[in-house]
């Protein structure tokens, strides 16, 4: 069976067509580059409202058994920045690291890396993390985190997910 990942991209201007979803695309190309394994992507763009990124991720964990959903947008301070509330409501588990590891990763570019927000999390069999909305930020924020995604994802029961060794070693521990 072919593995699913998914992508959501939380904007309420690109959601309305007011402006192209670059970052939900970013991300599609970084899966690409960097997945070895065959995969099905799932892509979403949603406005930026809790219940409806909720149930989003809920359906991609719960109907699709996505192995990986990205998010990206509402990670800021800003009223209407809730993913991170929407994806802690869904998770059985939290994985601080994540977010953790991005914003120090960040700051290496910008000060305002410590307004961002992302977390990360396990719902079932899904791992879900969030990411920046723009997509030199994404590129920043994903290649610090992906190396222990797919050994993430094997913890989990999902899929085996490889990596290209030469664009984006991932690490397993050695049996």
């Amino acid at each position: 069976m072919i593995p699913t990942l998914g992508v959501l991209n939380i904007s309420d201007r690109a959601s309305a067509g007011i402006y192209e979803d670059t970052p939900g695309q970013a991300c599609i190309a970084l899966l690409r580059e960097w997945v070895t394994t065959p995969f099905q992507i799932d892509y979403r763009i949603i406005p930026d409202e809790q219940p409806l990124i909720e149930s989003e991720l809920r359906r991609m964990a719960d109907e699709l058994n996505c192995a990986l959903v990205v998010t990206t947008g509402g990670t800021g301070p800003a009223v209407r920045d809730v993913t991170p509330e929407a994806t802690a409501a869904v998770c059985g588990k939290l994985l601080p690291g994540f977010g953790e590891l991005m914003r120090a990763a960040s700051l290496r570019h910008v000060p305002t890396a410590i307004l961002s927000r992302q977390i990360a999390g396990i719902r079932g069999r899904t791992l879900i993390v969030n990411l920046p909305g723009r997509p030199k930020a994404i590129r920043e924020n994903l290649e610090v985190v992906f190396p222990a995604i797919p050994y993430c994802i094997d913890l989990i029961g999902g899929p085996r997910l490889d990596t290209h060794p030469e664009l984006m070693p991932s690490f397993r521990p050695k049996a």
